[in-house]
């Protein structure tokens, strides 16, 4: 069972940066892509980032673009969020995903999830 977990997120003022960070362990051999997901109070949950689990391939919201990097060990354990010119409106409960399948732009297809972590961005 493949199993993921974040750490690194915390409180942190307007405009500066956090690195969110995912340990995966089980079996990842079937692993297509890994993603970084969102949930805003009162919003549904959203795409952030995504990137292939050869570490190929990162795409970005609109939001994340420029100010997100989506990243991958070459060991293929751990996956990374770097954050940074962060925003009041990027607060929220970061969720790190994977899908065995080739369609990360689509939430429902992801097969395994972590717990979250919150990241707050005070202005």
């Amino acid at each position: 069972q493949v199993r993921l977990e974040e750490s690194g997120g915390g409180l942190v003022q307007e405009g500066g940066s956090l690195r969110l960070s995912c340990a995966v362990s089980g079996p990842t051999l079937r692993l297509k892509f890994a993603g970084w997901f969102r949930q805003r109070l009162g919003k549904e949950r959203e795409l952030v980032a995504a990137i292939g689990w050869s570490g190929d391939s990162p795409d970005y919201s609109d939001s994340a673009r420029g100010r997100f990097t989506v990243s991958m060990n070459t060991a293929g354990d751990s996956v990374y969020l770097q954050m940074t010119n962060l925003q009041p409106e990027d607060t929220a409960v970061y969720y790190c995903a994977a899908t065995r399948n080739f369609a990360y732009d689509v939430q429902a297809l992801y097969d395994y999830w972590g717990q979250g972590t919150q990241v707050t961005v005070s202005s």
